[in-house]
């Protein structure tokens, strides 16, 4: 999916488990991936497919794509400027999710999922403490600005300052989103963090009032002023 993942799996299947992640994981990039033109997105993007061919994980990715541009306003909206699709906004955290229950589906709770940034963990580290997440400050890559402690629950991080301006407002397009340069979503899964980060993030400063005011998501946003502002419940989480 064109990013860095990372599995860690305790116990002794543990790498039987892995290599079904991982499997799992192409699995979601020959269908999805805007980047291979044998992928299933890219034959509809393409006109080569017609909806009634469409596969069940394909209709289900753009369900959820649909319900959350009503949650939010319509700042979520995988349709692209140019017309194409392009669900990667939702996809990565659904199949985070998706390979997280893989796991657990086979008795392991002590797990750590990461795929570009976005992570779904569970139960504790080799080391019998909680997992942790570090945030890095968006203006110096080698520092941790906030580390958080999910607990279960799902981490999503939307941002300017590792891939440019590649998140757009869909209701003013052509406007670069600048009064920000990092969001961070915790939500109930990685899922619900994933979506409502990239939606939060397109709606520039008003995204964390948006978090503020959706029930069972915090964020915590960075300016380009280095300004980090926390939704009212975010520093439960930060907390070891």
């Amino acid at each position: 999916m064109g990013m860095p993942i990372t599995v860690d799996v305790g116990g002794a299947s543990g790498g039987v488990l892995v290599d079904a992640v991982f499997d799992y994981f192409a699995h979601i990039d020959r269908r999805f991936s805007t980047y291979r033109s044998d992928s299933e997105i890219a034959a509809i993007n393409r006109g080569d497919l017609p909806v009634r061919e469409w596969s069940g994980e394909m209709m289900e990715v753009m369900a959820l794509a649909a319900r959350t541009k009503t949650e939010t306003d319509g700042y979520f909206d995988i349709r692209g400027p140019d017309g194409s699709l392009d669900p990667s906004g939702i996809v990565k955290g659904w199949a985070i999710r998706n390979a997280a229950r893989i796991v657990g589906a086979a008795g392991v709770g002590d797990f750590f999922i990461e795929a570009g940034g976005d992570i779904q963990s569970c139960g504790r580290n080799a080391s019998g403490l909680d997992w942790s997440v570090g945030i890095r400050n968006p203006f110096n890559a080698d520092e941790i600005i906030k580390i958080v402690y999910p607990r279960g629950h799902g981490v999503a991080t939307s941002g300017t300052y590792v891939r440019g301006q590649h998140i757009y407002n869909p209701l003013r397009l052509g406007d670069a989103i600048t009064e920000i340069v990092s969001l961070t979503v915790i939500g109930s899964d990685v899922f619900e963090a994933d979506r409502f980060a990239t939606a939060a993030f397109a709606m520039g400063r008003d995204g964390i009032l948006f978090l503020e005011q959706t029930a069972g998501v915090e964020g915590y946003v960075v300016g380009s002023n280095g300004r980090a502002t926390p939704t009212s419940g975010f520093g439960a989480f930060c907390q070891s």
